[in-house]
């Protein structure tokens, strides 16, 4: 029975369709399960045909709809074919001409290239390789290498032009996916040997597989990280309906060795920059470990904020369709999760207080005590020395340690600081309060206590919490195999809470993995994000000593480059924002894929208030989370953490705003923490910027961010 694939370009495409396209490609797809091969081909509605000025005869058009047409893969032999892209009548001819299939000759899987475009690029890229042969770009890789990681000639022939990244990432998005993907590595620096481990390997068929060469059908059925074989009429709606969800039929072959790996010995752990899929593969993870249950065991999935927390809950609920699995995980915050423990306890819960509440009682107790230091150097000494090394008398905090922090202080004096501590948490638990690093460090031990309640522990966003959080979480499941998965990025820690899980006793050496290749934004909002962190190094989660880096992190996705804006003062900044929405929405962007952030909440009041007037729907994530329909979302830079959109907006980006001054502790408080402290309002920024998929805009009144200006983006 003839059968229509979807590749994942296509699938990534969704969002720009109408919904009367849609239609027409699901009305496509049952066509091709109801009729037989010669019915097909004989179809007038469906008009499957090939094209006069086609470079591979394999390359048909459908028919979806009134001047829609699909652009398909039919193998000349088999019955299942590939829906690549759908276009209007005229594009859809002229993309489907440039186009070619082959068989990978070390994966067997499909690729398709674009050779009309490989052809016109071609000859410039040769002219300039000619004045410069000895700065050819992989000189040092043989022929025989290359062609062992799946190159095949065509590509090979191409690649030896090279002299450039910026002639590489021209060809890119030409080439076939899988060989494109092997010269970025290898040109960011990976050996011949890590670049088969890591990404040719996984996708490689068993040498004792029969393989045919002109193969298509067989080498549909192998792609399965590019092409969904969809069943049932629910599962295509199901993706139609929640096109950027498509990451739940398609995983990286590097996604699916680290989700669906039968065993870890110990806790594990996943990095990668934004747009790497760290949340999809710990969603995945939960559905693998499912799967592993005993009877009335259950999984913790945690997060740091509410928003995330949603999200991660939708997440799950589109990825496993057994109810009563999904039943059996507790998805909440971290915080959450610690008053949770607090309450079942029995012990009486406090209530934790903002920033601005716990500096007026340390003020409180420098004037009460008469104490030389200032309220910060007081909060920052309790919340990284004492709550993060968990320490609970002076003895022990005598004895301590303060490495990282930038202040000094003369062992004589520690007793001094250990009753102004002892004051405060007084005066905080007389008003029934605490801190948040408070809250978890009594959960800890409560649960320390009462023992573990979960069999697995599921951690997203994992860099942003404090060593007292991370006590909960290792205290919440026993040591032994699979207990901990954790996911993070440490260019992402927009919190002043900077930890080793090696430090806090989880160890994940052996059991670590970096994802490199984004699936959420283009090049060119990467690469223009990248930029605010570039020289400005980051140690890794694990706590291993090494450096973190975003240099082989890449997109094969390609857009337009993001717009900045000045404005010369608040009421043009909104004048200008209104337009970019108005010229969004106009564009066919729907109002709940667009996303306007900024540094503060009277700001998202502002712009809120704002776009009501002009009569454009938008919604509060503060208020109205992550789940409204038809409205654009706008928001915090902080509470945009972890989410996406297709258009982002980022409102305010001024000096004054990013970096906020009283975010940063002044140098001559604790010159370490002003450092610590600068490098998280550049983190971000740089996290809102990447919450975009397809467009960014950056507008700022006045004097642009320190950032945007040492960047050269402003």
């Amino acid at each position: 029975m003839p059968q229509l694939a979807l590749d994942i370009g296509f699938c990534r495409e969704l969002d720009s369709l109408q919904k009367p396209v849609k239609k027409g490609v699901f009305r496509t797809w049952e066509k091709f399960r109801a009729l037989t091969l010669p019915q097909l081909y004989a179809d007038r509605g469906l008009r499957l045909e090939s094209l006069e000025t086609a470079l591979d005869p394999k390359i048909r058009t459908v028919r979806i709809g009134d001047h829609w047409r699909g652009v398909v893969l039919a193998p000349e032999a088999g019955e299942t074919f590939v829906l690549l892209k759908v276009l209007p009548h005229d594009e859809a001819i002229a993309w489907g001409a440039k186009q070619k299939a082959s068989i990978n000759p070390a994966t067997r899987n499909v690729e398709i290239r674009d050779i009309g475009r490989l052809e016109e690029l071609t000859p410039a890229v040769e002219g300039l390789a000619a004045g410069a042969p000895a700065t050819a770009l992989f000189a040092e890789f043989s022929d025989k290498e290359l062609r062992s990681l799946g190159i095949d000639d065509d590509t090979l022939r191409r690649a030896r032009t090279l002299t450039s990244m910026e002639q590489l990432d021209a060809f890119a998005p030409v080439l076939p996916p899988d060989q494109s993907e092997v010269l970025m590595y290898l040109a960011t620096g990976w050996t011949v040997k890590e670049v088969w481990k890591d990404i040719v390997a996984h996708r490689a068929v068993a040498e004792d597989v029969p393989l045919e060469p002109g193969d298509f059908e067989s080498a549909i059925r192998r792609t399965s990280s590019r092409i969904a074989l969809v069943t049932a009429p629910e599962e295509l709606s199901a993706i139609l309906d929640q096109p950027f969800s498509a990451w739940r039929v398609f995983l990286h072959p590097t996604q699916h060795r680290i989700a669906y790996r039968s065993g870890y010995s110990g806790p594990a752990q996943i990095s990668g920059g934004p747009g790497t899929g760290k949340t999809v593969v710990a969603l995945h993870r939960v559905k693998y470990l499912l799967g592993q249950l005993a009877k009335d065991e259950r999984i913790l999935l945690t997060t740091y904020t509410k928003p995330l927390e949603n999200a991660l809950r939708s997440g799950l609920r589109q990825l496993v369709e057994d109810r009563a699995a999904v039943d059996r995980v507790d998805i909440c915050t971290v915080d959450s999760f610690a008053h949770r423990v607090i309450t079942r306890s029995g012990t009486r819960p406090l209530k934790p207080v903002s920033g601005e509440v716990e500096e007026s009682y340390w003020q409180r107790v420098v004037d009460e005590l008469q104490l030389s230091w200032t309220p910060q150097f007081l909060a920052q000494e309790y919340r990284h020395v004492i709550l993060a090394q968990d320490i609970e008398n002076e003895t022990a905090y005598r004895n301590a340690s303060r490495r990282g922090r930038g202040s000094a202080l003369h062992p004589n004096r520690k007793p001094e600081v250990w009753r102004a501590v002892q004051r405060f948490t007084e005066l905080l638990a007389d008003k029934g309060l605490c801190t948040y690093p408070q809250r978890a460090a009594l959960a800890a031990r409560l649960l320390r206590e009462s023992g573990p309640p979960y069999r697995h522990v599921v951690v997203d966003e994992a860099q942003d919490l404090h060593p007292a959080q991370w006590r909960t979480l290792r205290a919440a499941v026993a040591e032994q195999p699979d207990d901990l998965f954790i996911a993070g990025d440490p260019h992402q820690r927009i919190y002043d809470s900077k930890v080793s899980l090696k430090a806090v006793g989880i160890s994940v050496a052996g059991r670590s993995a970096r994802l490199r290749k984004n699936y959420r934004s283009t090049q060119e909002i990467l690469g223009w994000a990248t930029a605010l962190l570039i020289g400005r190094p980051v140690g890794e989660l694990a706590g291993s000593g090494h450096e973190d880096t975003l240099a082989d992190c890449r997109s094969a996705l390609r857009g337009t480059v993001p717009v900045t804006a000045a404005a010369r003062d608040a009421e043009q900044e909104l004048d200008q924002l209104v337009k970019q929405l108005r010229g969004w929405l106009s564009a066919g962007v729907a109002a709940e894929e667009i996303g306007v952030t900024t540094r503060f909440n009277r700001a998202v009041e502002t712009v809120l208030a704002r776009l009501r007037r002009e009569d454009i729907p938008a919604r509060s994530l503060r208020s109205e989370g992550t789940g409204a329909k038809g409205a654009v979302a706008v928001g915090t830079m902080h509470a945009f953490k972890g989410l996406e959109f297709r258009c982002v907006a980022v409102h305010g980006a001024r000096q004054g705003a990013v970096p906020f001054p009283k975010a940063v502790t002044p140098p001559e408080v604790d010159r370490v923490q002003h450092d610590t402290d600068l490098m998280a309002e550049r983190c971000l920024l740089f996290v809102a910027a990447t919450r975009a998929r397809e467009q960014l805009y950056v507008s700022w009144t006045g004097t642009p961010s320190e950032f945007l200006r040492e960047a050269g983006l402003a």
